[in-house]
C-alpha cells in the first residue's frame, strides 16, 4: 500500500476524548537511540567534512565522534535520567545489543523497555533483505530481554512499501516512523493493524542539533515549549510527547544539562504521566478499541 492508503483522514477536532490513568493529560516518553556504525562502511552522519571531499573508508574521525557516545556519553546520560526516576525506551540497533553488552545490561537493570532499531544503522530501503533485517533485531533483543520486542523505529524513520506487513508478521504491535499525529493512530496493513505512536522529529537532537545547527539549549526551548502547548491542546483530549536523544549527541558535555532541565520542567508539571512505549500501547488500545482496518479498506 501508499502510505496515504495505510491511514484515512481523520481531525483530531472530531475525534472522542481521551482519558490518560489518574486524570493526567500529557504522556510522555523518552527514547534514548543506541546505534552500531560499522567503521568498514561510510558513516550515517558526520560532524567533520573531509577536507579533500568524497566518503574515505575508514572515516576515522566521524566513527570516532559517534563511539564516544557509547563508551562516555551513554553513561553520563544514564546518571540523569536515574535521577528522573522515569520509565525509559531503548530503540537499538539489534548488532549493537551484544557490542555493547555493558549498555544492555544497564537498561535491562533498569526494566528499560527494548524497541526494535533494525540491525545495524542503515536506511531500510537499503538493506539488501528487509525482512531477514527486522527477523534478526527481534532475535537479538529476545537473547537479551528473554521477551519480543513490541515497538519498532526503523534508522532514520525510513520504511519501504512493505516493511508495515513485515512488522506484524515478526510481532510487532506499534511503530513509530510515522510522524503526523499528537494521538496513537492505527495503520492499515494485509492483517492485523499496526498502531502508530507518536515520535517527533522537531524534539528529536539530531535535527536540531546537526541538521539545524542550533545551539545546544535549543533542545530546552523547543522541549519545554512543546509540552506547555501540548499540555494546553490535552485540556480538549490527552496526547502523547516524545523526546528523543542520541547519546553522542546530547550526552556530549555541553548539551546534556539541557536536557536535564526539560526533565525537570515537565516532571514539575502534574499533568505529565512519564511512559514507555508499550505503556502507551496498553492505554491506547484498552480505551480506543481497533477498528476494522484489515487490508486497503476498500
Amino acid at each position: 500500500m501508499r502510505p496515504s492508503e495505510r491511514l484515512d483522514y481523520s481531525p483530531i477536532s472530531e475525534r472522542p476524548h481521551r482519558t490518560l490513568p489518574d486524570g493526567k493529560k500529557v504522556a510522555v516518553w523518552v527514547i534514548v537511540n543506541i546505534e552500531e556504525w560499522k567503521d568498514d562502511e561510510p558513516m550515517p552522519r558526520t560532524v567533520l567534512t573531509p577536507p579533500a571531499g568524497g566518503v574515505p573508508t575508514p572515516d576515522v574521525p566521524n566513527w570516532c565522534w559517534h563511539e564516544y557516545g557509547n563508551r562516555v556519553g551513554f553513561w553520563r546520560l544514564l546518571k540523569v535520567l536515574d535521577a528522573h526516576g522515569i520509565p525509559v525506551v531503548l530503540a537499538v540497533n539489534g548488532s549493537a545489543v551484544a557490542t555493547y553488552p555493558a549498555i544492555s545490561n544497564a537498561a535491562l537493570e533498569r526494566g528499560w523497555e527494548f524497541m526494535g532499531h533494525g540491525y545495524g544503522q542503515k536506511n531500510m530501503q537499503k538493506v539488501p533483505n528487509e525482512r531477514e533485517d527486522i527477523r534478526r533485531t527481534t532475535e537479538a533483543i529476545r537473547a537479551v530481554t528473554g521477551k519480543d520486542p513490541r515497538g519498532w523505529l526503523g534508522p532514520g524513520l525510513t520504511e519501504t512499501w512493505e516493511t508495515p506487513e513485515i512488522l506484524v508478521e515478526n510481532g510487532y504491535e506499534y511503530v513509530c516512523d510515522w510522524v503526523l499525529d499528537d494521538e496513537p493512530v492505527e495503520l492499515r496493513t494485509e492483517t492485523t493493524p499496526l498502531t502508530s505512536i507518536p515520535y517527533t522529529q522537531e524534539c528529536n537532537d539530531v535535527a536540531m542539533m546537526l541538521i539545524q545547527h542550533h545551539p545546544a539549549r535549543e533542545y530546552l526551548q523547543r522541549a519545554t515549549d512543546q509540552y506547555n502547548q501540548l499540555a494546553e491542546d490535552a485540556e480538549e483530549s490527552a496526547r502523547v510527547m516524545a523526546l528523543v536523544v542520541h547519546p553522542y549527541i546530547m550526552a556530549a558535555p555541553h548539551r546534556l544539562t539541557y536536557f536535564d532541565q526539560a526533565l525537570t520542567h515537565i516532571r514539575n508539571d502534574e499533568r505529565s504521566v512519564f511512559m514507555t512505549g508499550e505503556q502507551i500501547l496498553d492505554w491506547h488500545r484498552a480505551t480506543a478499541p481497533l477498528p476494522a482496518m484489515v487490508g486497503s479498506g476498500d
